[in-house]
């Protein structure tokens, strides 16, 4: 072999090694891990940005929905091209470096990429016949990897639906209480028009449980992040922010109301907002996200329902502080995901230069 031959040899051996890993780190650790090797999540991460820019040159309606919806599944069949197709092509400098070892000896980079699509394939080939060992044990390797590519994807694909599903069925139940787009204080009004405290308790128990189930997948599949609801008018990042608006509506608003599940539900909450944030870039910290007379709006709405509300400046610094925790990463997901708007979550640009 030649020292062209020896280093195409190498370079094609360390691009079978970084597919392999990405995919082993995308489909097999229960985690989101950061690493420069990292090929798939890069390319989720740029395509989404370059989709959502196209998308919102639509006007709202199904039609931008509709095209936003699709990235999610198109980026999943992507990935499956992209892990096969790059180990398909590293495979193929291999096997071009050990050009030698067949017979007849692969007279193009082509043919080598011809052998390594049948052999990862498992389509096999009888045109041409391997002589070296080493060549024998790249070519059962590369077999080898393409069955085990196709059987990890197809159940990385069950779970991935399976966890939407599961997500999904929540944010439909939630609709029904907080509305669609969820809004916090909606979900309060509902609880006391329809004198449902227990049920509203309940609610934000479940959401405790919820949101560590959507925690924990979409940390292990952060392709979830961009699965939207099959709903109008619904999100996740939606369907959270209302939870944590009406927990930090009952502790600093309400009298007379239990407030345990909506520390808990402020607890859980923060933490998935904190953890899922990171991706996104956050605006300021100190933000609430809402002004002054929205606040006032939203406690003139909780007393028509019968609520027993504080009101006044010190319900608003309350207010303020606690939200102002969880309001810069939730906004900054929600403008990142191009959300349907909520009440007090989502793109406020045109308040804010009102």
């Amino acid at each position: 072999m030649s020292v062209l031959d020896v280093l195409l040899l190498i370079a094609g051996l360390f691009g079978v090694a970084i597919f392999l890993f990405d995919l082993f780190n995308a489909v097999v650790v229960p985690r989101q891990t950061f690493n420069p090797l990292r090929v798939g999540s890069r390319l989720v991460r740029w395509s989404w940005i370059w989709w959502r820019e196209l998308c919102l040159r639509f006007s709202p309606g199904d039609r931008r929905e509709e095209l936003l919806a699709a990235f999610a599944p198109v980026a999943m069949v992507g990935l499956l091209f992209v892990w096969m197709g790059g180990l398909i092509v590293c495979y193929g400098i291999a096997f071009y470096a050990l050009r030698a070892n067949y017979n007849p000896i692969i007279a193009s980079f082509g043919d080598a990429v011809y052998l390594s699509a049948s052999s990862m394939l498992t389509i096999g080939f009888g045109d041409i016949v391997v002589t070296g060992a080493f060549a024998r044990v790249l070519a059962m390797a590369s077999a080898a990897s393409g069955l085990a590519v196709v059987a990890v994807v197809i159940s990385f694909l069950f779970q991935t639906f399976a966890a939407f599903q599961r997500r999904e069925v929540f944010v439909v139940t939630l609709g029904q209480r907080a509305g669609a787009p969820p809004s916090g204080v909606t979900l309060l009004e509902t609880a006391m028009k329809l004198d449902l405290v227990d049920d509203l308790m309940a609610t934000l128990r479940s959401g405790q449980i919820w949101s560590n189930e959507v925690l924990e997948s979409h940390l292990a599949y952060p392709i979830l992040i961009f699965f939207r609801s099959s709903h109008d008018d619904e999100s996740w990042v939606g369907a959270l922010g209302a939870l944590l608006d009406a927990s930090t509506l009952l502790l600093t608003v309400t009298d007379g109301l239990p407030k345990g599940q909506a520390t808990l539900m402020l607890a859980t909450g923060h933490h998935l907002v904190n953890d899922l944030g990171r991706y996104f870039a956050s605006g300021d910290d100190d933000d609430p996200g809402l002004e002054r007379f929205e606040f006032d709006q939203a406690c003139e709405r909780l007393k028509s329902a019968g609520a027993h509300v504080q009101t006044g400046d010190d319900s608003w610094l309350a207010f303020k502080k606690i939200r102002a925790k969880y309001a810069a990463p939730l906004n900054a997901m929600a403008k990142s995901l191009a959300i349907p708007p909520t009440l007090w979550i989502g793109d406020r640009s045109p308040l804010r230069r009102h």
